[in-house]
C-alpha cells in the first residue's frame, strides 16, 4: 500500500528492515494520522463522502481501467494473499461504486473507502512498505488507487493530492507512472472535476473494472512521471533470512470451494459427493429440522444458518391467507444468502451456488471478485415472468397466475449473475435449452422411489397441486365429457368450485391410490418433477410437457402446454394402450 511512508517516516535502513525500524515506521505513522485528522476535522477542509446516485448512469464513459486481480500467485502463501487483496477490494468498492461527485467538490479515496480494519471484512493483503510487500490488513488497496488515479488522468479530473510509490511492485503501474499509494489516513488520492462524473468499480473474476462517467472533459491530463526505481522486495520471495519478517512461500495447494446451498436434491447431493473436498465448506441452511437440507452428504467442513432457517419456516406457516407464497420465498432467500456470505473466507475464490440464493449475493457484492457455477432448477425469474403473463392473458380470471413478480431488481441481478457465472448445472431439459451455446451443464435425473401403485382403471393422478402454472385450466377442459376420475393433491387450489361437475378426488395426506391408468401434468412451469420421475419409475404412462424437463423416454408422451385438446387425446390414448 504505501513505500513513500517508508520514505517519510522511517528511519534510513542500510540492510534489511528491523523491529526498531518498524517502530519507528509505526510511531510517526499515528503522528501523521493525527495530523491528517486535525486537517480533516477543521471546518471548510473535510472533503464529503458522495451518496450512490443514478443521475448519470446513463452518461458517457469518460475512462475505462481494468487490471487482473490474480498476480504471480505462485505458492500456497501468496495465493492466499492474493486472495486476501481481492477481498480488500471486495469491501473498498462499497463506498466507490455508483457514486456521484459533483462539479467542485473534492472526492477523497479514504472518505469513500473508510478505514481497512478488520471488523469491517478487511483481511491479509500484501502492502508495500520499507521497500518491502509484506502482509497486512487491508493489503492491495493499491490496486484501486491505481486504478482511480489513471481514470481520473484519462478523463481529464483534477488531481489534488497524489502520491507515487518509490519502489515498482511487478505488474503495477508504477512504471509507467500511473500510479497513486495510499496509507490511512494520511497518504490521500483526492480529484475534482469541473463537472459532475460517476464512478462505477466492479470485480470480474479476473480483474479490477473502473469506469469514470460524465459529460464532457475537465482538464488537460498531465504527463505521466515515469519512474525507473528499484523493484520492491517480496517477504515471500527475497530470500533475506535475517529480516524479522522473512516467511518464505511454500508449494501451492489448491484453494477451497464453497458450497453455498438451501434444500438438496438428488441431483445436485450427487454431484456434490463427486466433487466436494473435505478443505470444501457446507454452507447450508440447516440440519436440525426439516428434510431438505439434511440429505446432502456429509463430506466438507459444514455452516449452518439455523436462525434464518427457523424464520423462514415461520413465516411460511403462520402467514395470513392468501399471501404469494413466492414472496415470501424470496424474503427468506435473501436473509439465508446473507447468511451464507457473511461466513465466506477470503480462500473462497470459487463458489458453487443455488439458484435462489443467487440474486442476493450478486447484489451484496458478495460474488465480486469469485469464480461461481450455478445449481439451477428452474428457468430464471424473467423467463418465468413471460411464460406467466402470457397464461395470465388467456386465463384473466385466476387468481393466481398474476399474484406475485419478483421486483425488477432481482430480475436482472439473476439475469446479470448467471451471464458471469463459469458454468451452469441442472437435470432440467428445459432450462438447459434455455441457454445458448451448451453453457449449461446437463446431469441425469437422480433416481427416485417408485410410486407404490400399480396400473389399471380409468383414474389418473395430477401430479402436482391444482394451480393454473401446473396445468388447471387444460386438465378441466379435456376431462369433460371424459369418463375417467383425476386424483389432486391437497394444497393450494384456484377456486373451492375450480372442477364443480367433474369427477376429481382430493388425496388424503400420504395417501396412494392402489391403482392408476397413469400420471398426468400439463404445466408451463415445473421445476422438480419428481413425482413424474417416480411414476415412470413405477412403469406407470405419464402425460406431461417439455416445461417438466424430462427427456423424451418410454411411457412418457409429451404434449404442448395449455393445449387441451391434445391433452384429451393424450387421455384417451393412455386408457387404451392396454
Amino acid at each position: 500500500m504505501n513505500d513513500r511512508l517508508a520514505t517519510a517516516a522511517a528511519l534510513p535502513i542500510a540492510g534489511v528492515p528491523t523491529r526498531v525500524s518498524a517502530l519507528v515506521f509505526a510511531a510517526r505513522a499515528s503522528a501523521l494520522r493525527a495530523h491528517r485528522l486535525l486537517r480533516d476535522i477543521t471546518p471548510g477542509l473535510a472533503p464529503l463522502r458522495h451518496a450512490r446516485a443514478v443521475a448519470l448512469a446513463d452518461a458517457p464513459v469518460l475512462a475505462t481501467v481494468r487490471t487482473p486481480l490474480w498476480t504471480g500467485a505462485d505458492g500456497e502463501k501468496d495465493r492466499l494473499l492474493n486472495a486476501g487483496k481481492i477481498q480488500n477490494l471486495r469491501c473498498a468498492l462499497r463506498g466507490l461504486d455508483g457514486i456521484e461527485v459533483e462539479a467542485g467538490l473534492i472526492l477523497s479515496f479514504w472518505r469513500q473507502v473508510g478505514r481497512p480494519v478488520r471488523r469491517r471484512g478487511y483481511v491479509a493483503g500484501r502492502e508495500l512498505r520499507e521497500g518491502c510487500m509484506i502482509a497486512t490488513i487491508g493489503g492491495g488497496l493499491c490496486q484501486l488507487s491505481n486504478a482511480l488515479y489513471d481514470a481520473g488522468l484519462q478523463a481529464g479530473l483534477e488531481i489534488v493530492e497524489r502520491h507515487p510509490h518509490t519502489r515498482i511492485v511487478p505488474g503495477s503501474r508504477a512504471a509507467a507512472g500511473r500510479d497513486a499509494t495510499v496509507f490511512w489516513n494520511y497518504l490521500d488520492l483526492r480529484m475534482r472535476g469541473r463537472r459532475s462524473f460517476r464512478i462505477e468499480a466492479r470485480l470480474t473474476a479476473d480483474d479490477l473494472e473502473l469506469t469514470i462517467r460524465g459529460y464532457g472533459a475537465g482538464i488537460e491530463p498531465p504527463a505521466p512521471d515515469f519512474f525507473a526505481g528499484r523493484e520492491a522486495h517480496d517477504c515471500l520471495s527475497c530470500g533475506q533470512t535475517r529480516c524479522h519478517r522473512h516467511d518464505p512461500d511454500v508449494e501451492a495447494a489448491s484453494l477451497p470451494t464453497a458450497w453455498l446451498v438451501d434444500s438438496a436434491t438428488p441431483e445436485f447431493s450427487a454431484l456434490y459427493q463427486e466433487r466436494a473436498r473435505s478443505a470444501d465448506t457446507l454452507h447450508l441452511s440447516t440440519r436440525r429440522f426439516g428434510a431438505g437440507a439434511r440429505a446432502w452428504p456429509a463430506i466438507a467442513m459444514e455452516k449452518t444458518a439455523d436462525l434464518a432457517a427457523l424464520r423462514r419456516a415461520f413465516a411460511l406457516r403462520l402467514a395470513p391467507v392468501g399471501t404469494p407464497r413466492a414472496g415470501l420465498m424470496l424474503a427468506a432467500d435473501a436473509r439465508l444468502a446473507a447468511a451464507h456470505a457473511r461466513r465466506l473466507s477470503s480462500a473462497h475464490t470459487h463458489l458453487v451456488v443455488a439458484q435462489s440464493l443467487l440474486p442476493h449475493l450478486w447484489l451484496s457484492g458478495a460474488l465480486q471478485g469469485r469464480s461461481f457455477e450455478v445449481l439451477m432448477d428452474r428457468l430464471p425469474v424473467e423467463a418465468l415472468h413471460h411464460i406467466l403473463d402470457e397464461a395470465h392473458s388467456r386465463h384473466r380470471e385466476s387468481p393466481t397466475l398474476g399474484d406475485f413478480r419478483a421486483p425488477e431488481a432481482i430480475v436482472t441481478a439473476e439475469r446479470e449473475a448467471l451471464g458471469a457465472a463459469t458454468r451452469l448445472i441442472t437435470a432440467h431439459r428445459a432450462v438447459a435449452a434455455y441457454f445458448p451455446n451448451g453453457r449449461a451443464k446437463l446431469l441425469d435425473w437422480g433416481s427416485a422411489p417408485p410410486l407404490p401403485t400399480k396400473r389399471g382403471g380409468r383414474t389418473f393422478l395430477f401430479a402436482g397441486p391444482a394451480l393454473a402454472r401446473k396445468g388447471a385450466y387444460a386438465m378441466r377442459d379435456a376431462m369433460r365429457g371424459l369418463d375417467i376420475e383425476l386424483l389432486v393433491e391437497r394444497g393450494a387450489e384456484e377456486s373451492p368450485d375450480f372442477w364443480a361437475g367433474l369427477n376429481v378426488r382430493r388425496l388424503g395426506r400420504g395417501e396412494y391410490p392402489g391403482e392408476i391408468a397413469g400420471v398426468v401434468l400439463p404445466a408451463l412451469i415445473e421445476h422438480r418433477p419428481q413425482a413424474l420421475l417416480r411414476a415412470l419409475h413405477a412403469g406407470l404412462p405419464v402425460i406431461a410437457t417439455p416445461a417438466c424437463g424430462i427427456p423424451p423416454q418410454p411411457g412418457l408422451t409429451l404434449i404442448a402446454p395449455d393445449e387441451s385438446r391434445d391433452l384429451r387425446e393424450a387421455l384417451l390414448a393412455t386408457m387404451t394402450m392396454y
